[in-house]
């Protein structure tokens, strides 16, 4: 198997930087979009876990765009073959102070495009806070 491939790489990374834009942003369109419209998509978030998509798409729409502004850091995604990756990133936000958000996204291409088919996200303190 081929692992990181520069081509596939460079797709990847430019749709988690997409899904960045969107989320600081509030763009739900792109969200939903970026979101695999399936049952079995799941994303655990803070204080939710949302099994398949509708669910995804409710939160997003119920959601405050209030504070979502975030720096990230450490991001590394890691691709494997042609049609599967993993992004993992860590955040900082000015209202979490002593905390840091992790978040994990699994990426696979499909004929419309890459996709999450299943996210996580946590907060936790700072490592030394």
């Amino acid at each position: 198997m081929d692992i990181d491939l520069p081509d596939v790489l460079a797709e990847v990374t430019a749709q988690f930087e997409r899904y960045e834009k969107a989320l600081v942003s509030n763009d739900v369109a792109v969200l939903d979009e970026l979101f695999r419209d399936d049952s079995r998509t799941l994303r655990y978030g803070i204080a939710e876990n949302l099994y398949g998509y509708g669910a995804i798409r409710g939160f997003r729409a119920a959601r405050s765009p209030v504070g979502l502004m975030r720096k990230t850091d450490k991001t590394v995604i890691s691709t494997y073959g042609r049609d599967s990756a993993v992004a993992s990133t860590l955040f900082y936000r000015d209202s979490l102070a002593g905390k840091v958000g992790r978040q994990m996204q699994t990426w696979v291409r499909f004929p419309e495009g890459w996709r999450i088919v299943a996210a996580h996200v946590s907060i936790i303190n700072e490592p030394g806070s």
